[in-house]
């Protein structure tokens, strides 16, 4: 039963960033993912993202901590440069600038956890 409500997660979550203009050919697409992913499940994991988030991340997919930052940032870019306006639907309010990594999956969070929590 678990499993089947993980894999609705990450349908939405990838329906989201697609949605958002971003796909699997990003690294950062899957970083982002599964980031939202454990913040949804923990979301206290937000307070300190870079202790408590990315070496997660990181650690599931082998890689090191900044890597999953950089490249988080770089579907962030992809984002603002081409779907500014969806992402500031989600973020409820204009953003006079690109979001940090760590907010972008804030945003993210904030919208499936929303959903899941109707």
């Amino acid at each position: 039963m678990f499993f089947l409500e993980e894999d609705r997660i990450f349908t939405e979550i990838y329906d989201l960033l697609y949605w958002l203009g971003i796909t699997g050919n990003y690294t950062g697409f899957f970083y982002c993912s599964y980031a939202v992913y454990l913040a949804c499940q923990q979301p206290d994991r937000l307070l300190l993202v870079t202790k408590w988030l990315y070496p997660d991340v990181a650690k599931y997919y082998g890689t090191q901590w900044k890597n999953v930052e950089r490249n988080i940032r770089t579907i962030t870019d992809e984002i603002w440069r081409t779907n500014r306006e969806r992402l500031e639907d989600l973020a409820g309010q204009p953003l006079s600038e690109k979001p940090a990594p760590s907010r972008l999956i804030s945003i993210l969070t904030s919208h499936i956890s929303s959903r899941w929590a109707a």
